[in-house]
């Protein structure tokens, strides 16, 4: 690896540049992996942060995590018929108590499997 120099009054700077990285937004589920990382896996944070894979890599435990949630809440309103249009007009309070409750158990899950494992 070649590094080339610029020279800037009396000193040699290094002309060092960051390889482009995904922009896409980082959510809840990314921050989330971070802070696991920073506290409980110190050694794969610092890899991902010195091969500049850091940013792509919460990109895409949050792309994966928002796509298992929604699959999850999906399945969810298909096997429960008090989910159903109907009961949402009839019983607005019990609808949005159901929901509640299997948004809260989606989340949970997509903690366990994607955010507090090492191997995402």
């Amino acid at each position: 690896m070649k590094i080339n120099y610029t020279k800037i009054g009396d000193y040699l700077l290094p002309s060092l540049t960051i390889k482009r990285q995904n922009n896409k937004n980082i959510n809840k589920y990314g921050r989330l992996k971070l802070n696991y990382l920073k506290e409980h896996d110190k050694s794969f944070y610092t890899t991902l942060l010195m091969k500049n894979e850091l940013t792509n890599y919460l990109v895409s435990v949050s792309i994966e995590a928002e796509n298992r949630f929604n699959i999850l809440m999906r399945n969810y309103k298909k096997l429960d018929k008090k989910l159903s249009e109907k009961k949402k007009n009839d019983n607005p309070l019990e609808w949005v108590k159901l929901m509640n409750n299997y948004k809260n158990c989606a989340e949970e899950i997509i903690l366990k499997e994607l955010i507090y494992t090492k191997n995402v």
